[in-house]
């Protein structure tokens, strides 16, 4: 039997998407701020008991201790998509540099000498160009036409190919 994969989330995934985004919304906030509101009101009413104050205290822990997880999770993919993109930038850049995909990878000291170039080549053109003169209009209507004539030409290649 084939063992199809889908491109749908699962139910856990949807759920924590759902929380993560909930969470970080203002009716959220909202909650949290009434929640402790009442809970004040209400301390006359127990006499601020050590119960009380328990109450609060073991709520916010056990919230607390959820939401780390579900929050660095939340990082966790939105990470992943980030080094995605970027992956696939360098990977489509003819002149950008693919030592730079999966830098993530690297160790420390390796991204110390990759740090160590860039910060040579920043100097650089430091030196030979202000910041205000690095890139013009000019700059960037070459590079759209540029662009543009790239993808006509792997458009054509593309239907030559196919006949």
């Amino acid at each position: 039997m084939e063992n199809k994969k889908t491109n749908s989330p699962s139910a856990f995934e949807r759920m924590a998407s759902s929380v993560t985004k909930a969470s970080g919304s203002s009716i959220a906030f909202m909650l949290a701020i009434t929640t402790i509101l009442v809970w004040l009101i209400s301390g006359p009413f127990f006499s601020y008991s050590d119960t009380w104050q328990l109450v609060i205290n073991t709520g916010t822990t056990v919230i607390t201790f959820l939401m780390v997880f579900l929050i660095q999770r939340s990082q966790n993919k939105d990470s992943k998509a980030v080094h995605l993109k970027l992956n696939e930038l360098l990977a489509s850049n003819a002149r950008a540099s693919n030592r730079l995909v999966c830098i993530e990878d690297l160790s420390e000291e390796e991204m110390k000498v990759l740090q160590k170039f860039y910060e040579h080549l920043a100097l650089k053109t430091k030196q030979a160009l202000p910041i205000h003169e690095s890139h013009s209009i000019d700059e960037a209507e070459i590079q759209y036409n540029q662009k543009i004539n790239n993808k006509k030409l792997t458009d054509k290649n593309r239907q030559q190919s196919q006949t």
